[in-house]
């Protein structure tokens, strides 16, 4: 009996939570093992959007705020692979961008810039090592 419980004991109108036993659920839910609803009932909380405010305080991830349509993802997993998936396509952009600055600059300077830095940071590394 000497383990320490991280929630009340005792039922009654407004519970207060440790913040480590707030973060421990926003682990669990973050994970995927278990959801919104299991958890309230496992570890009897009360109140339909109070793991979604501690997500919000404490998780790794987007939780919208009301006013916004639909439901917000279930799985961290899809929504973090719905942010990388974003990211990639930024980057592709950005290098999309890169690449037709450096077709420009090569045509106006008639030269081929990419070989001319990687030369001179070649030269640089070989002085430094020096």
């Amino acid at each position: 009996m000497g383990e320490k419980r991280l929630w009340p004991l005792k039922a009654g109108r407004s519970k207060k939570y440790s913040e480590a036993f707030k973060k421990q659920i926003v682990q669990e839910f973050e994970r995927g093992n278990k959801t919104k609803d299991e958890l309230m009932v496992k570890y009897g909380i009360k109140g339909k959007s109070v793991v979604l405010e501690w997500c919000r305080k404490y998780g790794r991830f987007e939780y919208p705020n009301t006013g916004i349509t639909g439901r917000p993802m279930k799985d961290p997993q899809k929504q973090r692979i719905k942010e990388l998936e974003r990211q990639l396509k930024a980057a592709q952009q950005k290098l999309r961008v890169y690449d037709k600055l450096i077709e420009v600059t090569n045509r106006e300077l008639d030269a081929d810039i990419i070989k001319k830095i990687e030369a001179k940071l070649s030269e640089s590394w070989q002085q430094k090592k020096d």
